[in-house]
């Protein structure tokens, strides 16, 4: 499996996570080492791009793709389902963006570490890239068994466990 892994960090505010882009490379490998990948993914190199933005950039986002007019902490647009017909060496995955400020309000709300807010974070939007969903009960427990095993092997806890 070949891929490469594009990130954009466009907001100075992510600066204050110590490592983020080696925390961003080995969260998305780990996860596309433990996943399902799609057929364009194992049959041909593909890219995943990882972009850091900031709460007013998102909420951009979120208002034009999902008509939501507020900020989110994670959004990704995956590529598996658009009408990809141009020749490219390379196929794109597709893209998953965070928003500084929501995350890291969460991650205090909930008494987190920031790293591992991410870590969870990237590893749901890229999972989203790869088809996986959580519209339904049973593809929501799919996914979130997924998402707590690849975390485990990161020493991150559950992040569907509640703080008494």
């Amino acid at each position: 499996m070949e891929y490469n892994i594009d990130i954009a960090i466009q907001d100075p505010q992510w600066s204050e996570v110590k490592d983020l882009e080696t925390l961003t490379q080995d969260v998305i490998r780990r996860t596309l080492d433990m996943a399902d990948l799609p057929e364009q993914a194992v049959e041909s190199p593909f890219e995943v791009s990882v972009v850091f933005v900031n709460d007013d950039m998102i909420r951009v986002l979120n208002k034009e793709y999902r008509g939501k007019n507020k900020p989110t902490n994670v959004l990704s647009f995956a590529m598996l389902d658009a009408d990809n017909d141009l020749d490219m060496s390379i196929f794109s995955l597709g893209d998953v963006i965070l928003a500084y400020e929501t995350v890291d309000r969460e991650a205090k709300e909930n008494d987190r570490f920031i790293r591992d807010h991410i870590a969870h974070l990237l590893v749901h939007g890229t999972l989203h890239l790869l088809g996986y969903d959580h519209i339904e009960d049973d593809d929501a427990n799919v996914m979130e068994t997924l998402e707590i095993r690849i975390l485990e092997g990161m020493d991150i806890q559950n992040p569907y466990l509640q703080k008494i």
